[in-house]
């Protein structure tokens, strides 16, 4: 009825331009509390209206011509604007110029029929126009180190992933090395998040966020660095236990995320394990807080860029040798074979061992089940290095602060193995 009536009176193209003033009023609003800006409410909503009509027009008539005069001629305004004499108060630069040529674009996507993209695009630009100040902040604390590590993180996604074959190879057809590659990317991207984040934010937060970091770029070079802390400084004795059970409960929410990304239909036989082992060990952690004492300098685990070249191609290589030797031995041993190369990969890299065994599954080598004890067994495996790291590197004392979190996540995992 709505639709007719609109039809009837020949507005048909009313919300079209309501939406349009929508978004005008939307940017124009973060711009009208800057002082400094050139344009403001009604000159947004004006450009954006202008947008969709000049776009209705350029239809109507079956000329692209119009909507680039339009263009044109709001690119003149700007420019007219910007000669007229900036006083003293008014922003020289020209963040608002381009929102406005954006508004007007935005105008003209609503009448094409793309406004849920033209919504969400002005959100985005409404978002970036009002955080200024926090994004400065954000690139001032971005030292070379942290870019470095982005781009080479874009080179393993967009120069090097493309160009591999995506082809099965080799014995079992189990090594693909699109496929290979990609979990390099996977595993980089989120130790990538956690090393950027560890970097800015130091130790300013506490053992929480340590432990949560470390957990993401390394749980057992985070368990390294504060058994070497806990041992040389007594008062860091149950920091540092709380940093390395935080960060070993990392890896279990880690694992899943993997699962849940590479292979969702692992994850039912996954979580029972891993989400009862996370809760065994956040009872642990929580029962032993009271022995925790804030301090002013708590320091920061040291670790190495994930996304460097060396470090892709050693994670790739140590991937495929346990993906073809996982291959193998299944198939020469079955099952059993399988977890003896879990257990034995797990105590250097639980990721690998984790992203082969959901690859075999992928192939139909294995079922989910299994797949889900060689991951479990791998990361009971790791558990066991990283309390071995504790005893011998931070001595007694911090191994009786860990003992009783580490027994409780492999106790939760075993019984969620039990239970499935």
């Amino acid at each position: 009825m709505e639709t007719s009536f609109l039809q009837g009176n020949g507005i048909e193209a009313l919300p079209q331009y309501l939406t349009s003033l929508a978004i005008g009023l939307l940017i124009g609003l973060e711009r009208e509390r800057n002082p400094s800006a050139k344009a403001g409410l009604r000159t947004f909503a004006l450009v954006a209206l202008f947008g969709t009509l000049t776009a209705m027009l350029s239809s109507k008539a079956g000329s692209p011509w119009l909507l680039i005069a339009g263009l044109c001629i709001v690119g003149v305004m700007i420019i007219a604007a910007y000669f007229n004499g900036p006083g003293e108060e008014q922003d020289p630069g020209t963040t608002t110029e381009v929102a406005l040529l954006l508004c007007y674009a935005f105008g003209a996507l609503v009448w094409y029929g793309q406004s849920k993209l033209a919504i969400m695009l002005a959100i985005a630009t409404t978002i970036l126009l009002y955080f200024k100040p926090e994004l400065r902040g954000m690139t001032q604390r971005l030292t070379r180190r942290d870019l470095v590590s982005v781009l080479q993180f874009l080179v393993l996604t967009f120069v090097v992933l493309p160009i591999l074959p995506d082809q099965n190879y080799g014995p079992y057809g189990a090594f693909n090395p699109y496929q290979a590659w990609m979990m390099v990317v996977l595993i980089s991207g989120l130790s990538l998040a956690g090393y950027v984040a560890l970097q800015w934010t130091g130790h300013r937060y506490g053992p929480p966020l340590l432990g949560f970091l470390g957990g993401l770029v390394s749980s057992t070079a985070t368990t390294l660095a504060y058994a070497r802390h806990g041992r040389n400084n007594e008062s860091m004795l149950n920091l540092s236990a709380a940093v390395i059970l935080i960060a070993s409960q990392v890896v279990l929410v880690r694992l899943l995320v993997i699962s849940a990304v590479i292979s969702p239909a692992v994850l039912p036989s996954l979580l029972l394990p891993m989400g009862t082992g996370l809760a065994f060990g956040v009872v642990a952690t929580l029962l032993g807080w009271r022995r925790l004492r804030s301090t002013a300098d708590l320091p920061r685990p040291s670790s190495t860029n994930p996304t460097e070249i060396p470090a892709a191609l050693g994670f790739a290589m140590v991937y495929v040798v346990v993906l073809l030797g996982s291959a193998w031995l299944t198939d020469l041993a079955g099952n059993k074979g399988l977890y003896a190369v879990a257990a034995v990969s797990g105590l250097t890299d639980v990721d690998a061992v984790t992203l082969s065994s959901l690859r075999l599954f992928q192939l139909d080598k294995l079922s989910g089940d299994h797949a889900a004890m060689a991951i479990t067994i791998a990361f009971l495996s790791n558990m066991l290095l990283k309390f071995g790291m504790v005893f011998f590197i931070g001595g007694k004392n911090l191994a009786k602060h860990v003992a009783g979190g580490f027994a409780a996540m492999s106790a939760g995992v075993a019984l969620g193995l039990l239970l499935l």
